[in-house]
């Protein structure tokens, strides 16, 4: 029996910094960010490198909603080690449905909610985008794999899903919603979803299919009716 053996690649070898690249990418982390961290604040932490992947508005967000704080329990409580001595990394758990008026906080509560995770130690491939930015990178173009970028974002171990409901609903969006829901409901990945739509009005837009998914896969939440951002900015 022959057996292949593969030349060693060194860290700086283009093979290997093209995929570090995409890993950073599938992570919402800038490479030039995570280069200033190395080179500033070396060794740097999980939650210098969390930050690095968060919009600059919530990199400092805190889960503090005990609601929000019950669910990232809940999902801690899930995560499992790969292998022996491995650290704890999330994997499937409940998802979080907060709905309530524009300015509420129910962004910041989910970015705080992430933190709030790898703060607890635990291993943390996320995603973040809205509802309108996924239909819109989504949407059929020349050069652009719908199919492989859809899959990418379904499957991903935790995902924010902010403004669901805030796009103009069609068909294609709907269809595009089901296929995202139903694969994290299949296979119970963590989802944590911000709508500024009453949740008895969800159904009129996303359809039965979907928010039958969302009823069972979720734990809804209703926030204040209170726009913090007016009230600080009144303040």
């Amino acid at each position: 029996m022959r057996t292949r053996t593969r030349e060693p690649q060194t860290l700086g070898s283009e093979g290997t910094l093209d995929r570090m690249a995409r890993i950073l990418a599938a992570r919402n982390i800038d490479p030039a960010t995570v280069a200033a961290l190395a080179e500033e604040h070396e060794p740097f932490s999980l939650l210098d490198l969390l930050s690095a992947g968060m919009p600059p508005r919530y990199q400092g967000a805190v889960a503090d909603h005990p609601t929000v704080l019950a669910w990232a329990r809940d999902v801690a409580e899930a995560a499992v080690a790969p292998s022996v001595g491995a650290r704890r990394q999330v994997t499937t758990g409940p998802s979080l449905l907060m709905a309530g008026v524009v300015g509420a906080g129910k962004t910041y509560q989910a970015y705080g909610a992430v933190r709030h995770l790898v703060q607890s130690g635990l291993g943390v491939r996320w995603r973040a985008t809205t509802a309108a930015d996924l239909y819109a990178e989504l949407r059929p173009r020349p050069g652009t794999d719908s199919e492989r970028e859809l899959a990418a974002v379904a499957r991903c171990p935790l995902l924010i899903l902010d403004d669901l409901g805030a796009a103009k609903a069609s068909d294609w969006t709907e269809e595009i919603t089901y296929r995202l829901i139903n694969r994290r409901y299949t296979h119970m990945l963590p989802t944590l979803i911000t709508t500024n739509l009453r949740i008895s009005d969800l159904r009129a837009y996303l359809g039965d299919r979907v928010a039958s998914r969302l009823v069972e896969m979720t734990t809804r939440v209703e926030f204040e009716p209170v726009d913090r951002r007016r009230h600080r900015t009144a303040a």
